[in-house]
């Protein structure tokens, strides 16, 4: 057994982010201790007593140095994310923000200045970079399968036909299909196929009565010449596929999502048997001309994300992402939503 103390964390924020995709895999997470949870709310309160007992429900951020915790996860709507960020940074934590950093690079960087001038870890929860399907399509270009990738197409498409109530469809900073899964392929396309050099976007609000954009398409042109088409929609009735790959030796075409949303919404963790394992009738295939065949997809591991987060914590490294990325990516979107 490690004598080494347990990293602690607290989740800021128990709606969707912090109850599905932060506390159940810092739970999990070997070495890293679920301390606490920052709730508005007794229901909320009364929702992390009953699925973890002894973790401790507080009020505000500022309480959680006394409670010995590391690292406060920002798990709130996305105009909160730079506020509450800078404020566990001076306090002494290490901050952990779900996408986006930020809603404007100005506070994106603010944030990376934050984290220089007081000495702590900043990283940016871009989880779908363990996306089995992603990591699928990194195995091909790593083993040159693809030969040199020169277009890649991806889609983060939903059936929401009806506005709902929330922070998401209300205009605040923050809000729309950009910021809500801009973050997720813009992140992937340059993590896949490098900088970027420019970029063309079509931003809409299609549903009647919608009040912040529900569909948008960005195309990006990278250094290497190669080019990133990316859909993002809250209206697709009929999704086209989760990647298609065009590279000089074959190509990649994959349908569907990961399943890793769906199994933690069910309430599995990935300690479970399967965890990020896709059936056969999902793997994408690998085209070749009129040639084809299935590629099993690589198992998705969101955990990932906190195995190297929190030995970065224990051993003073660096974060499984890096908060320049994540304001790279803020850039785009910030070009994208401005055109």
């Amino acid at each position: 057994m490690s004598n080494i103390e347990p990293v602690r964390y607290a989740v800021v924020g128990y709606g969707l982010a912090g109850s599905t995709f932060h506390a159940p895999l810092i739970d999990v997470c070997d070495g890293a201790e679920l301390t606490a949870v920052v709730v508005r709310n007794e229901e909320a309160a009364t929702a992390v007593r009953e699925r973890y007992p002894l973790v401790t429900s507080v009020s505000d951020i500022g309480e959680l140095p006394d409670l010995g915790v590391e690292v406060a996860v920002i798990a709130t709507p996305n105009d909160t994310h730079a506020p509450l960020a800078t404020q566990a940074m001076e306090l002494g934590m290490a901050a952990v923000v779900d996408k986006p950093l930020a809603t404007t690079s100005e506070e994106g960087q603010s944030l990376l200045d934050t984290a220089a001038r007081h000495g702590v870890l900043l990283t940016c929860y871009q989880n779908r970079r363990w996306d089995g399907d992603f990591l699928t399509v990194r195995k091909l270009q790593d083993d040159g399968q693809l030969g040199t990738i020169h277009r890649f197409e991806s889609r983060f498409e939903r059936w929401r036909p009806e506005i709902k109530a929330g922070w998401k469809e209300s205009p605040s900073a923050g809000a729309g299909v950009l910021f809500d899964l801009g973050p997720h392929i813009i992140d992937q396309a340059i993590q896949l196929m490098g900088p970027v050099t420019s970029v063309y976007t079509e931003v809409n609000a299609v549903r009647e009565g919608a009040q912040v954009s529900d569909d948008a398409f960005v195309a990006l042109t990278h250094e290497s010449g190669a080019e990133s088409h990316l859909w993002a929609s809250l209206t697709a009735a009929a999704p086209g596929p989760r990647f298609r790959v065009l590279g000089s030796r074959a190509a990649f075409v994959k349908y569907g999502l990961d399943p890793q949303e769906d199994a933690l919404r069910a309430g599995r963790v990935p300690l479970d048997f399967g965890w990020g394992a896709e059936v056969r009738h999902k793997w994408g295939e690998l085209w070749a001309g009129e040639s084809h065949q299935k590629f099993m997809t690589v198992n998705g591991d969101y955990l990932q994300f906190y195995r190297l987060l929190t030995d970065a914590v224990r051993s003073n490294g660096e974060p499984p992402v890096n908060p320049q990325d994540s304001l790279d990516v803020l850039r785009i979107i910030e070009q994208a939503s401005n055109a």
